[in-house]
């Protein structure tokens, strides 16, 4: 249980994947503007890489590795991707259209977010075994909803705020993310992996 929870934390804040990792950064600029729609694409890439990670440490440990076709690793889990993005965004444009149309085109960009594919990829290189892979399935989009809300919070009191001309954008976006980042590498090294 110790172990499960060091993994969980370890991924979720320690080597969180876009303020640790810097991985997923476009839909992170592009999304963080309010709150609302920075849950709703947190909760979308939870979903699609906690079933991405079942489905490709599955089909990695009963039919790649026992059939020595281990080569086609990436090809197979980008379309495991792609399918279950399609079922979040259908999902979505019939339960939450409001949210669809604010996610725009960053819902279909998660099949490229280099997150997503982070995650599966990672999960088979640690040989995590079946509780492990949850975990850290479900740690990582956390991590990076986390990263999403208080950027988005962040973005919506900036607004707000009277920012110098040059700065104002995507510029003071990335010297937020930097010093987001910079608070984020403040607890590594309390875990060891």
């Amino acid at each position: 249980m110790q172990q499960l929870l060091a993994i969980f934390f370890s991924t979720m804040i320690i080597n969180n994947f876009v303020l640790a990792k810097i991985l997923g950064l476009c839909p992170f600029l592009g999304i963080t503007k309010k709150l609302e729609t920075s849950f709703g694409m947190g909760m979308a890439v939870t979903f699609v890489i906690a079933l991405a990670g079942v489905l490709s440490w599955s089909i990695d440990r009963l039919i790649l590795y026992p059939f020595s076709i281990i080569y086609l690793r990436t090809i197979v889990y980008i379309l495991v991707i792609a399918a279950l993005v399609q079922l979040v965004e259908t999902v979505m444009k019939k339960v939450s259209p409001l949210l669809y149309q604010a996610l725009g085109i960053y819902l279909p960009l998660i099949t490229t977010n280099c997150v997503v594919l982070g995650v599966v990829l990672l999960i088979l290189n640690k040989g995590y075994n079946f509780m492990e892979m949850l975990v850290y399935s479900v740690g990582a989009p956390v991590g990076f909803t986390l990263a999403l809300l208080i950027m988005a919070g962040i973005r919506e009191n900036l607004a707000l705020a009277r920012v110098p001309k040059p700065f104002q954008g995507v510029p003071i976006a990335l010297i937020t993310t930097g010093i987001l980042a910079l608070a984020f590498l403040g607890f590594s090294g309390m875990i060891r992996e």
